[in-house]
This record gives C-alpha cells, structure tokens and sequence, in this order.
C-alpha cells in the first residue's frame, strides 16, 4: 500500500511526473545527470579565472572561508574580497535571504527526510541511514548558505543523537529539521527547548522513560544530566546531583507515542510528579504540570555558567581548541545582553581580532576534510555510498556517535585516520572515487592559465605560498609543471593530504 502524500510532497510529485511524462522510465542515474546540469547552469560551475591568494601568511578570506564555510568553493574567494569580509558575514547570518535553489535540487530529492516522524517508520533502517547521511554531507559541500551549514553541524554535535539507539534512526529526520535546523541561528533557548520534547532526543536519552506513576518512584536521570552536564551550564558550571535529580523531576511525563501516534510527543499529567522542585537555587512550586519544562529551560539557559559554556564552545569552533579567555568573556557578555542570540555570538567571533589571527590552528575533522575537498576541486557528485564510505573509515559517520557528548573537536582523537585521508585524497585527485567527478581541466586552466601548476594549486588550496620545504617536496614528486593529467593527480593529492591543507 502506497503511503498517503502530504499536500507538498504531491505538489513535487506531480511537477516531477509530468516533467517526465514524454519520456519513459528515467533512471535514477540519468535524473542526476540532468540535477547537476542545471545545478551547474545556475551557478556552480569553475569560472572561467580565479583569483589565487599570495603570500607567505594565509588570506584573510581563504581563512574566514574555512571556518565559518566548509572552505571555498571556486569563486568565493572572489566574492569575498569583492564584498568584504564584514559585508560576507552579514549576508551569510541571514540564510533565509540566500537563493539555494541549486543546492535544494540535489538535497531535496530524500522527501521521506521531511515527513512527520512517524512516516519514516516505513522506511527500512539502511535507506533512512544513507539518505541522512548523503543529504547532510551534500548541504555541506553545495549549500550557498554555509556559515548556517557549520552552525547546523556545531548544534548537531551539541546535542548529539546517535542514530542507532532505539528508534532514534525514524525520530532523527524530524530533529534535524524542526530543531537543529530551524534553531541553528535563532535563539539558544529555543533551541534548547525544541530539544528537550524531541521524539529523537527523548528515545536516545531516555525521557520518555521518566515517569512519576506514585510516591517513591525514581526519576530517570539521563536527559536531565546531560541537559545540565552538556547542553547548557557544562561540566564545570556549578549543579550538583540535588539539581539534576531535580530537574529530572520537573521533566517526568513526557511521552513518546506508541501505534497509530507513533512518534508524536505529548505530556502525560498522570505520570508528572508535579509536587514543588528546586533546580540551581530556583523554586518551582507545586502544581506547574506541562510548565515545569518551561520552567526549568529558562533557569538552565539564563544561568551565567551556561553563557560561558557556549561562548568557550563557540569559540573553540571558530577560533581554537584553547580559545583567549578575553574573547570567550566577551562572548559569553554578549550571551547574556542579548538572551542568548546565536547571530550576535557568531559575529562577535568572526569579527573579532582573536579570530583573524588564528590562522592554521585547528586540524579539520573528516567531515569537513571530506567536504571543502570536494568543494575545492568542485566536485560534481550525489553523495553515494563509497564517498559516504570514506566518512565511516575516518571515523564520523553521520549522526551515529555513540555518547551524548558528540563527535570531538580536538585533533588528537583523529590523528589515527590519517591514512584513510591520504587515499581519499588520491582517489579524489584521480577521479577514483566513485560517482564523484571532477572538472580538473577548467579548474587548472582558471587558476594556473597554461603557466606552472605547482604553485598556484599549493596557494589555491591553502590560501598561502609554499614554504621553502613545502615546494621542495611538491617539487620532487611532480617533477614537471603539474599540468598532465598524471602530474595534476599527484599535485593535487600531495596537497590536500598534507598539513597545509588539513590544518585551517
């Protein structure tokens, strides 16, 4: 029986039905082909010359591109440096005003990613896997709109589901639109708040276990721990387990549906303990029922500790893995002026001098290694299986890390995937990864003209000149102008696998 459609998912149906409607049975293979033709049309094709940046220090915008972007695609430098850096940053802080029609027709053909949470159930665990997966990787690399595309990956980290827990597989779709998505750069309190009655974070950490059915019942601490530990004041922010027993009090009762509601959120008042708490010095009295939530969102996220927490996590995004303590005050001052608004924490971070001299501090984790490697050469690919492989042999497969915690932003934890770096790079650079193309010939032509190869491709993927024993190698290795098909591969690959490259 086939699944009733929702009045959008009709309306795309049909225009894509009767776009085909002359035509046989297009397959899937041949109606990518034809996404990346009009993607390609509207935008995301190599221009024709591309600005080279030149120097023994990293560009200011080759830099602001690999933090606050998935690192540039061909062409933005330019746009960069036309519009300002400043100009850039308020344009990306408001994604809504960013046409990413080209990037949508690649990520919105998985329209089961879109559904009611319940709806997925009837989609086997391996095709919700994969189509996560591609359509998160292939935002990353082709949205218009990346500073919000980082946001959406630092949120998902912050308040980690791992897929494989329970029903967290059909529950994730749903998280990933209504509360990462939709919050990554609105308000941290609703952004909390959206989480805390999330189908997906109440299976994953338990709350839809934690139940008040008569005196003496234990509360489940899980979601109220993590909620103080990680999401909000951090291991360091004062609570005691007095305020996360009671916290978890004041969130028992929320429910996860069952059959015909299967997925759906919705609060039990019979299984509340609604008798009068006290969470970090804060008194909620008897009788709040279903408001307790909202009691407890606004103490956790208005307390001083958590100002600090997200302002030192932030800028251990954007800036380094031990961020200057003035910055991260500064931050966490401006959390707090304005009520946690995620924009003006951003920019105060990109603008700031801390940031601009922070050049080629942070190692790339694979997702983004993978992403602006692809964005780097403009890769034209769908995100199948062996590219997504790649992200799972280095270590971060998509929504699927284990602890609450997400996946770590140090280098030490990921020093061990080196190797599976090395061969994605080769096999990028020589077009050996499946279903990934990429247009080498245009990209040669418009950074190097038909001069020496060698040191453009270093200064293009690294926003800097060489360095003495840098070129020395490359030298070495690509004996000629590094224009051959054979010699542009191994240039190429020797860059992007080496620490020039992997560091930002």
């Amino acid at each position: 029986m086939s699944r009733p459609l929702m009045p959008s998912q009709f309306s795309r149906r049909r225009a894509l039905l009767a776009a085909g409607a002359a035509a046989a049975v297009v397959p899937l293979a041949g109606c990518e082909k034809l996404i990346s033709e009009a993607t390609r049309r509207m935008g995301t094709d190599v221009p024709e010359t591309l600005s080279v940046p030149t120097g023994p220090d990293t560009d200011a915008a080759h830099h602001l591109l690999c933090r606050a972007a998935y690192g540039p695609w061909p062409g933005d430098l330019d746009e960069v440096r036309t519009l300002g850096q400043s100009t850039w940053i308020e344009r990306q802080l408001a994604p809504d005003d960013i046409d990413d029609s080209a990037c949508d027709l690649r990520a919105r053909v998985f329209e089961e990613l879109l559904d009611a949470p319940g709806e997925c159930y009837e989609f086997k665990r391996e095709v919700l896997r994969a189509d996560l997966s591609r359509h998160t990787l292939l935002r990353a690399v082709y949205s218009r709109r990346q500073l919000y595309e980082v946001m959406v990956g630092f949120w998902t980290d912050h308040l980690n589901i791992n897929i494989e827990k329970g029903d967290c597989i059909y529950l994730k779709p749903w998280d990933d639109q209504e509360v990462v998505r939709k919050h990554a750069l609105g308000k941290f309190r609703d952004l909390i708040r959206a989480s805390a009655t999330s189908p997906a974070m109440l299976v994953y950490l338990d709350g839809n276990q934690n139940t008040f059915a008569k005196a003496g019942d234990i509360p489940n601490e899980n979601y109220g721990r993590e909620l103080l530990e990680l999401h909000t004041l951090g291991v360091h922010g004062g609570y005691t387990q007095t305020d996360v027993y009671e916290a978890a009090r004041a969130l028992t009762g929320w429910r996860v549906g069952k059959g015909f509601y299967r997925g759906s959120v919705f609060f039990e008042p019979k299984l509340h303990d609604d008798t009068a708490k006290a969470v970090l010095g804060v008194s909620l009295p008897a009788g709040g029922g279903e408001a307790d939530i909202d009691r407890l969102v606004d103490i956790v996220c208005r307390h001083p500790a958590t100002a600090r927490h997200i302002a030192l996590k932030l800028c251990q995004k954007f800036v380094a893995e031990d961020p200057p303590a003035p910055l991260v005050e500064r931050v966490a001052a401006v959390f707090t002026q304005t009520d946690g608004d995620i924009k003006s924490l951003v920019r105060t971070i990109l603008t700031s001098a801390e940031f601009a001299a922070a050049k080629g501090v942070k190692f790339k984790r694979p997702f983004q290694f993978i992403a602006s490697s692809l964005r780097a050469v403009a890769a034209d690919t769908h995100a199948h299986a062996p590219l997504i492989e790649y992200l799972v042999r280095m270590g971060q497969g998509i929504f699927q890390y284990p602890t609450p915690d997400g996946y770590p932003d140090k280098a030490d934890p990921w020093l061990g995937t080196l190797l599976w770096r090395w061969n994605f790079a080769f096999a990028l650079a020589s077009g050996s990864v499946p279903t990934v193309v990429s247009p080498l010939d245009k990209l040669t032509k418009a950074i190097a003209g038909g001069g020496d190869a060698r040191g453009a491709y270093f200064r293009y993927l690294t926003g800097r000149d060489g360095t003495a024993e840098e070129m020395e190698a490359i030298r070495e290795a690509v004996p000629g102008n590094g224009t051959s098909a054979s010699e542009r591969a191994d240039l190429i690959a020797l860059v992007l696998a080496s620490p020039a490259f992997q560091m930002c």
